[in-house]
């Protein structure tokens, strides 16, 4: 998602200008998104996109879980922290977009360590026999916590979930019709993480919010 105003668009150009450049590959993918797609702020872009990056080889995972591909900026993104023998895979509900999350990151240098799964998480996930050093979710918000208690048993200690989204246009500090399901999926996610003793967390006000949560036990 875009950065909704979250911080001041002068900030934001500063930010951006003191921050490393996209690649060639990612400009290009980023520009055909906004030009192509109906929703184009949903791509990480360039400050989501090198955050991506750095916590990924930071940890330096050998395995991540993606849910919610999009055009694949992000997937690119996290795999350029992977193992050398690491893989990530990433799943995108929207068939829609699969021939051109294929085209990018053919020409990815970590093309090999990317897998795409088109179809339902909830599906595809429980039948991976995987343990996920990191964890990004960025999908449809009422099934946030669906997706949390899904990926949860599959992180290893010490390992990380990022989830995208998690102030929804700032939605969460005012009042919230009783038809916003999405904002009122987030109030109560969040309110869970915050009360799950197994893990230690942060809501970082970057964008449009990401939680970002340590699993500690369980």
């Amino acid at each position: 998602m875009s950065t909704f105003d979250l911080i001041d668009p002068e900030i934001e150009s500063y930010c951006e200008a003191h921050t490393t450049a996209e690649t060639d590959l990612l400009y290009r993918l980023n520009r055909q998104t906004h030009l192509q797609t109906i929703n184009p702020r949903m791509a990480s872009g360039q400050l989501q996109g090198q955050f991506l990056s750095l916590i990924s080889k930071m940890i330096h995972p050998t395995r991540i879980l993606e849910i919610g591909t999009f055009t694949g900026y992000s997937a690119i993104c996290l795999a350029e922290g992977l193992t050398d023998d690491g893989i990530l895979h990433t799943i995108e509900i929207n068939e829609e977009y699969e021939d051109r999350i294929r085209e990018f990151v053919a020409k990815s240098p970590d093309t090999n360590k990317i897998q795409l799964h088109i179809g339902d998480a909830k599906r595809i996930v429980p039948a991976m026999n995987e343990i996920w050093d990191l964890v990004f979710i960025d999908a449809e918000k009422t099934d946030y916590q669906e997706y949390y208690d899904i990926v949860f048993p599959q992180v290893r200690e010490n390992g990380f979930i990022l989830i995208d989204n998690t102030l929804w246009n700032s939605k969460v500090v005012h009042e919230v019709a009783h038809n916003d399901r999405d904002t009122q999926a987030i109030l109560a996610f969040n309110d869970h993480v915050q009360q799950d003793p197994r893990v230690r967390n942060l809501l970082l006000p970057f964008r449009d919010g990401i939680m970002i949560i340590e699993k500690l036990q369980g």
